[in-house]
């Protein structure tokens, strides 16, 4: 009678995103809080640059805007930040279509350059009308997609990420919480759908690319036990 052959378990497979370890709700944890502060520093940088260029009205002083009347905004912006970051590679793992489109932390720093750069040309380049500001962001934004994303999963969360956030912005405008400059599209800005969309991908990319880092962490451990 043949003796029974014992294997050793070899290490747990990880596709592009976590899937199923021990720890997975401390990782998403983390990711979550790191997504969070990235999102506060972006909404705050942001948030300078509008009112430099007086888009947004909050009190004249600009320490005092950011820490006092529109101390909600950058929290408000964090959690949005989490939630988007960790959607997307949710999203990516239910439909079995992992993101394997430019899998590198240098894209993601210049998906968020791009990205800082498209506020800054909403907050100081000067043009004509409104329509002509609100398709050249467009313009900008569906590129950011083309380059850093050019999936479908990507684009969709995108567009419902902008629908989401302008109506939500538009609810907070109409009940005076704050208001914009010379509003062209019910309360708010035209524009401000693109800036929106733009965010989405920016966060969605960083999302995935933590889920990824870890999921390499964790791949590089279990070769090592």
């Amino acid at each position: 009678m043949a003796e029974g052959k014992t294997q050793s378990p070899g290490p747990k497979k990880c596709g592009p995103y976590i899937s199923s370890v021990t720890s997975r709700t401390v990782n998403l944890m983390i990711r979550g809080v790191v997504l969070f502060f990235i999102g506060v520093f972006l909404a705050l940088v942001l948030n300078l640059l509008q009112i430099q260029r007086n888009v947004t009205l909050f009190p004249p002083d600009v320490i005092a805007s950011i820490f006092s009347s529109a101390w909600w905004v950058p929290p408000c912006c964090g959690t949005a930040s989490a939630v988007i970051g960790l959607l997307y590679p949710c999203i990516d793992r239910h439909l079995g279509e992992p993101h394997k489109f430019k899998r590198e932390w240098s894209s993601v720093m210049r998906c968020v350059a791009v990205f800082v750069g498209i506020n800054h040309a909403s907050a100081k380049v000067d043009f004509d009308n409104n329509i002509q500001l609100s398709l050249t962001l467009a313009a900008l934004s569906i590129g950011l997609w083309w380059t850093f994303d050019r999936s479908r999963s990507g684009f969709g969360l995108g567009i419902g990420i902008a629908f989401l956030a302008t109506l939500v912005t538009q609810l907070l405008v109409y009940n005076g919480v704050y208001q914009y400059t010379s509003p062209d599209f019910l309360y708010v800005r035209s524009w401000l759908p693109c800036i929106f969309f733009a965010g989405g991908i920016t966060m969605g990319n960083i999302g995935r690319q933590l889920a990824m880092y870890e999921c390499k962490v964790i791949a590089e451990k279990s070769h090592q036990e």
